[in-house]
C-alpha cells in the first residue's frame, strides 16, 4: 500500500473516533471567509471546547460510512468545514452566530446531533436551545426556590419577635 492510502486511513480513523466523541457534529460550507474572520472563529470555537477543522468530503463520507451511516452522501461536496460539540448546542449556535455574522459567507449544510441527521431548520432550533448545563443550573434553581421561600417564612417568626422585644424594651427604656 502506498503511504497516501495508508495517511488517508489514519484520517478517517481519526474522524471516525471524532464523530463518536462528539454529541454534535455540524457541517458548514464556507466561501470567501478572509484569514482574519476566519482565526476569529477558530477562536470563538476554542473557547467554547468546539474542535472546527476543514476536512476533505470523501474522507468524512468514508469515516460516516464505515459507521453504517449514509445520511451525509448528498451533503458532502463542495468545501466543507466540520465542528465537533462536546455537547448538543454550543457548535450550533457558534455556527448559526457565524451565519448571522459573515451572512453569504458562511452557511449550514447539515449536522449530526444524537445519532441522526439534522437539516438545516434544526440546526437553527438547536442553537436557539439553552445547554445541557443551563437547563439543569434552572432546574435547580425552580427546585431550591420552595424550600427558599420556607426557610424564609420561618427565620420571619423569630424575626419579628426580636423587632417586637426591641420595640418593648425601648417603651420600656423612656
Amino acid at each position: 500500500m502506498s503511504a497516501n492510502l495508508e495517511a488517508k486511513k489514519q484520517v478517517v480513523e481519526e474522524i471516525k473516533e471524532k464523530i463518536q466523541n462528539s454529541k454534535s457534529v455540524v457541517f458548514v460550507a464556507s466561501k470567501g471567509l478572509s484569514v482574519a474572520d476566519d482565526t476569529e472563529l477558530r477562536r470563538e470555537f476554542r473557547a467554547k471546547n468546539v474542535e472546527y477543522k476543514v476536512l476533505k468530503n470523501t474522507l468524512i463520507r468514508r469515516a460516516f460510512n464505515d459507521l453504517g451511516i449514509t445520511d451525509f452522501d448528498e451533503d458532502l461536496n463542495g468545501p466543507t468545514t466540520v465542528a465537533f460539540g462536546l455537547d448538543e448546542t454550543s457548535a450550533a449556535k457558534i455556527v448559526i452566530d457565524a451565519v448571522k455574522k459573515y451572512e453569504d459567507k458562511i452557511s449550514v449544510k447539515c449536522a449530526y446531533v444524537d445519532g441522526g441527521k439534522v437539516d438545516v431548520k434544526g440546526v437553527k432550533a438547536l442553537a436557539s436551545m439553552p445547554s445541557k448545563e443551563e437547563l439543569v443550573a434552572k432546574m435547580l434553581g425552580s427546585l431550591q426556590a420552595p424550600i427558599s421561600n420556607f426557610v424564609g417564612v420561618l427565620s420571619a417568626i423569630p424575626r419579628g419577635l426580636v423587632i417586637a422585644l426591641n420595640a418593648i424594651a425601648e417603651k420600656k427604656a423612656q
